[in-house]
């Protein structure tokens, strides 16, 4: 078993900070380090918070935070996706820093990633940073999207609930009448709901659910004040109640088979993007080539096949 494995599955944080560095970097012992974790993943809750930029996810992650470790005394990791510029590469990773009152919780693991150009809302190595989270043994993992709108769909391919934070300051009711906002949420949180509009954001998310006609789950709307601490133990209970329904309903087992297949698929995308990436790096036929494609002389499609080919044969 690798080293950092062993260390993880002891409880040390920070072995659980350099695992998930190794994973973000592709080092070379990546895949040994997720071999020797996947049989002791699968225990944790997966919980997504997503949601226009300034609706307050971070400080709503802060409270829930403090009102889980007070009433439950879980172990819980956190991570927090940020954008990446797609101009200096960098990213400002500030949830940390806004969650800073945990920062010496032995039982908190706070991590902020970069998305490194991945679209959805999520950084590549979510799924495989939630693993490592999994096997420390934390009970609850929250992961909150990178704040961009409609494009933020991946969390519910990894969040066991995914809940939709609202700000009726920021005109975001209108958001939950674009496709994809609705079918994602498995519960509303109306954040900042001290503020004007938060009568009228509630009355708009309900008359939209009430369009979808009858669902098996119709999501709850849940009234937050990060600011005043208030609403923790409401939208716990309508996670706990989520949670309920998924297990008794069959969904549970469904949803988690389902989140394996496309796990795999994702990994063989980015083995494959790995090898396409080192082909071009190592042969200048094959930059050549593309610059032909720029020129129009070369048809993009037919290159794709020929490097595909030449991938087979490797």
């Amino acid at each position: 078993m690798h080293e950092l494995v062993t260390r993880v599955l002891a409880g040390d944080k920070r072995a659980v900070a350099r695992a998930i560095t190794k994973i973000e970097n592709d080092a070379l012992d990546k895949l040994e380090i997720l071999r020797d974790l996947h049989p002791y993943t699968g225990r944790a809750y997966l919980i997504g918070l997503t949601g226009a930029p300034g609706a307050g996810k971070s400080s709503l992650t802060d409270r829930l935070l403090t009102y889980l470790r007070k009433t439950f005394n879980y172990r819980i990791g956190v991570v927090a996706v940020d954008p990446t510029s797609p101009f200096t590469g960098g990213a400002i990773l500030g949830d940390r820093v806004r969650m800073g009152s945990h920062a010496l919780d032995p039982e908190i693991f706070i991590r902020s990633m970069g998305t490194r150009g991945s679209l959805g809302g999520l950084a590549r190595a979510t799924h495989e940073a939630v693993r490592v989270l999994d096997a420390w043994g934390c009970q609850v993992v929250i992961i909150e999207t990178v704040g961009v709108g409609q494009s933020e769909l991946d969390i519910m391919k990894v969040a066991d609930t995914t809940c939709v934070v609202l700000n009726p300051s920021a005109g975001d009711h209108i958001q939950t009448m674009k496709a994809g906002i609705m079918e994602i949420a498995d519960l509303f949180a109306i954040n900042k709901a001290d503020l004007p509009g938060a009568d009228k954001t509630e009355r708009e998310v309900q008359y939209m659910l009430d369009l979808m006609g009858h669902i098996p789950w119709r999501p709850p709307v849940v009234r937050t004040i990060s600011r005043d601490n208030q609403g923790n133990a409401e939208l716990w209970a309508a996670v706990h109640d989520h949670r309920t329904y998924l297990e008794t309903s069959g969904l549970w087992d469904d949803r988690r088979i389902k989140r394996r297949q496309e796990e795999v698929l994702a990994m063989v995308e980015g083995q494959i993007e790995r090898r396409v990436k080192a082909l071009i790096a190592g042969d200048a036929n094959w930059k050549q080539k593309l610059a032909e494609v720029e020129q129009g002389t070369v048809d993009p499609y037919a290159l794709a096949s020929e490097m595909l080919g030449k991938l087979w044969q490797s």
